[in-house]
This record gives C-alpha cells, sequence and structure tokens, in this order.
C-alpha cells in the first residue's frame, strides 16, 4: 500500500502542506490534520514525526504557544491569548505556558522570549507566518538572504504600527518637499508617501513575478497599508524562499507590466527591492523622530537578538 504523504508531485512542497494542515486554525484534531493532508491519522503522524522530529499535536501545542506569547507581549489579555491559542481554561493555559517558559503568561514583556526549544527550528514569526530556522540546532549557516528579507518585511510592518499612532497631520505632512527615492515612482515627501511606496514595491514585483496584472494600489491611511503590508509580506517571504530552493537566483522574468515588456534577473529584482526598502525605512524613521517620536535605529542585530532572547 503507498503511504499517501510520502511523496508529492512535482512542485509541491509536501512538508509545507502538512505544516498548513497541523497549524490550520480549524484542526484541532488530529483526525482533522490529517483530513486535509488526504491522509489517515497513522499515516499523517508518523510522516510528519519523521520529517520533523515532533508530533504533530506536540508542533501545533508549542506553535500556538510562541504566538501566544507574542500576542500578550504585544497587549493581548491572557484569556484571549488563552482561548486563541486553543485552550478550554486560562487555568489550563497558564498551567502550560508557565511550564514551556518558565513564567506566567502575566510575566511575559514586549522583549520576551518568545521561541520555545524545536528540534525542527519551526517557530512561530509576527505578525502572520512562520519561520523555519536553517540550522536549529545553532546558527553556523545563517541564510542571509532569508535573514534580510524577514526582517524588511518585520520592520517596515512596526514601522506603520508606529505611523498608525500620529496625528493625521504629522502623518501626511510634506517634509521633504520634491524628495524622490527613484524617479517612476514619484515623490515620497511624507511618512505617508513613503510607507505606501514601501509596500507598493513589493505589490508590483510580485506581480511582475508572478505574471499577474498591474495590481490595484490601495489606500495609504494606516489601517490600508497595515491590510495590504500582511498580505503581500507573506507572499514576498514565500516567493524569495522558492526562488532560493529552486536555486533560481539567475533566471530571468519578462515584465510584462513595464511598456515595453523589459527582462530582469530575478537574484536581481530581490537585491533591488531589499535595498531601497532599507532606504525608505530609514526616510521614515527620521520622519517620525521629526514628528517627536523616539525611534530605535531598525537594525538587524538587535532584531535578531530580540528574536533569540538576547543572544547573538
Amino acid at each position: 500500500m503507498t503511504d499517501p504523504t510520502s511523496a508529492a508531485p512535482s512542485g509541491r512542497d509536501r512538508l509545507r502542506e502538512l505544516l498548513d494542515a497541523v497549524l490550520a486554525e480549524d484542526n484541532t484534531r488530529l483526525s482533522d490534520m490529517a483530513g486535509q493532508a488526504h491522509a489517515s491519522p497513522f499515516h499523517f503522524s508518523r510522516t510528519f514525526a519523521r520529517d520533523t522530529g515532533e508530533s504533530p499535536v506536540a508542533l501545533r501545542r508549542r506553535v500556538l504557544l510562541e504566538r501566544a506569547a507574542w500576542q500578550i507581549g504585544q497587549g493581548t489579555g491572557v484569556t484571549d491569548a488563552a482561548f486563541l491559542a486553543g485552550y478550554a481554561s486560562v487555568e489550563g493555559f497558564t498551567r502550560a505556558f508557565a511550564r514551556a517558559f518558565g513564567h506566567p503568561p502575566s510575566a511575559t514583556t514586549e522583549g520576551s522570549e518568545r521561541w520555545l526549544p524545536a528540534p525542527n527550528g519551526v517557530h512561530f514569526h509576527p505578525p502572520f507566518h512562520l519561520w523555519v530556522e536553517e540550522h536549529p540546532r545553532g546558527r553556523p549557516g545563517m541564510d542571509l538572504t532569508a535573514f534580510q528579507v524577514h526582517h524588511d518585511v518585520d520592520d517596515t510592518a512596526r514601522l506603520i504600527e508606529v505611523a498608525a499612532g500620529l496625528p493625521e497631520e504629522e502623518y501626511r505632512k510634506v517634509r521633504s518637499p520634491g524628495r524622490t527615492v527613484l524617479g517612476w515612482d514619484g515623490p515620497e515627501e511624507s511618512i505617508a508617501q513613503t510607507l505606501d511606496h514601501l509596500v507598493w514595491s513589493k505589490e508590483v514585483w510580485l506581480a511582475s513575478i508572478e505574471g499577474a496584472d498591474f495590481p490595484d494600489r490601495g489606500g495609504e491611511d494606516p489601517a490600508s497599508l497595515r491590510t495590504r503590508h500582511r498580505e503581500v509580506g507573506a507572499r514576498w517571504i514565500a516567493t524569495v524562499g522558492d526562488i532560493g530552493r529552486r536555486g533560481a537566483w539567475g533566471d530571468r522574468l519578462i515584465d510584462a507590466l513595464c511598456d515595453p515588456p523589459e527582462s530582469f534577473v530575478l537574484g536581481s529584482v530581490v537585491v533591488h527591492v531589499l535595498t531601497f526598502a532599507a532606504h525608505r525605512r530609514q526616510l521614515v524613521r527620521h520622519m517620525v523622530r521629526e514628528a517627536g517620536v523616539e525611534m530605535d535605529h531598525g537594525d538587524p542585530i538587535e532584531w535578531l537578538q530580540d528574536r533569540y532572547g538576547g543572544t547573538t
């Protein structure tokens, strides 16, 4: 009898499908997970444990606790975090949380460690996706491209949240008249315009890579940017990860959104986006400081230390 979880048609990431089945919000039971993966519970558990070194139920419980730690650090109440993590009672959640992290949920702060020991490097990474470490038992072979991509997405989300707390007049105030970062993108004279270009750049390049139509441009108010960034950030991480897994950095795309169409090397597109995203993030920081709000430096060293609980 063929194990239905042992192989996948070309182009499909079967391990990712198994992870998605384990972590889907509605799949609270092993039978639900196996059903989404089109496998029996026995074969599903056996294959998942073989590939990850962790049972499906244990991985789901751990990742949801990591997500809960992040949510509480961001201000979510313990009761809400408990039910979002699938616990029937706050008491049960508190016991499980304290056993895992060594302190009760109420002692969790924004800078608290939120990754638990894992045999496979799969962790919850805020605000909306998984982080899979290249070397979970150390970090000797860190993938620098993945590092930069995750840092960029995470830092942009942080800047949008900071900007959301500004008065409207400060958010839209013209601070550098006539400033453009790239001539074809238009002016970036305010916090609102610069954040919009941060998100828009990924939306347009992803449309080019995917061969999609020119995307509709959403609003530049913080609520709209938050929604746009959540969607495009997840797609951008997945797309760059796929390019890396396929070793396709040197492949070319034909950008039909250009008039006339142009050819670009995929690796150069990723570097282009990262380069100008880093520049724009620093521009936003300078403008936020001008608006009277203290800001960090956006240092990837500090960001990584925060992810690993103060270690480098």
